[in-house]
């Protein structure tokens, strides 16, 4: 357990500049509460003592904003950034250290029973309010864009943007970190393309009209 806990400690300090010392970060960082009281409650829930395991996971609730059910199996170097409204659900499966940002949801999406929450591979980076939902799989190092939603597996070394999320980076391609401004953005090149579209159309009908209004 002590190992864990100075794990997830040396976690914080490598992804977060903020971080100034241990004592600060025992007493101030939510994210690191709220997996050291999962991998309590997923002990517990495993030991089919699964009320006391919810119980722990909704005062873990209550106290950091991150909601983990008890029964999402979670790897090594788990690290949440401010954590504010992040819901993992009961069959999420998430590797070793991977990132989420505040406003994740790693859901289902419906009422479907059995694997229906994702699995994230090794090294996977979700930003900020990114829905990924149902039982889909994330390759390793895949990086999310902040606010996509992404209802498809996506293979690994790829870096998906968008509402639904669109793969728009893969190997060779992707960067060592999740620069959210210099993401591509494809519903703004869709518009972007309609656009010139539409002005092509414009000066297609106006040539028209002027070659029959001449004399």
């Amino acid at each position: 357990m002590l190992r864990a806990i100075r794990e997830q400690i040396d976690v914080i300090f490598r992804e977060d500049p903020a971080a100034r010392s241990v004592v600060e970060v025992l007493l101030c960082y939510p994210g690191l509460h709220a997996i050291l009281l999962h991998r309590l409650a997923h002990a517990l829930y495993h030991l089919n003592l699964k009320l006391l395991a919810r119980i722990i996971s909704t005062f873990a609730r209550g106290i950091t904003g991150i909601e983990i059910h008890p029964g999402a199996t979670i790897g090594r170097r788990f690290f949440i950034d401010h954590g504010m409204g992040v819901v993992i659900g009961e069959t999420a499966v998430i590797g070793d250290d991977v990132i989420l940002y505040q406003g994740v949801t790693l859901g289902g999406t419906g009422k479907e029973r059995g694997k229906r929450h994702p699995t994230l591979g090794n090294h996977v980076v979700v930003g900020t309010g990114a829905k990924v939902l149902g039982n889909i799989t994330l390759g390793d190092n895949v990086k999310i864009g902040a606010g996509s939603v992404v209802v498809h597996s996506v293979p690994g070394d790829s870096t998906v943007v968008g509402i639904p999320g669109r793969v728009v980076r893969t190997r060779g391609q992707i960067a060592d970190d999740l620069q959210h401004g210099e993401l591509p953005d494809p519903q703004g090149q869709d518009l972007e393309n309609m656009q010139h579209r539409v002005d092509q159309l414009e000066l297609a009908i106006r040539a028209l009209l002027e070659e029959k209004t001449r004399p």
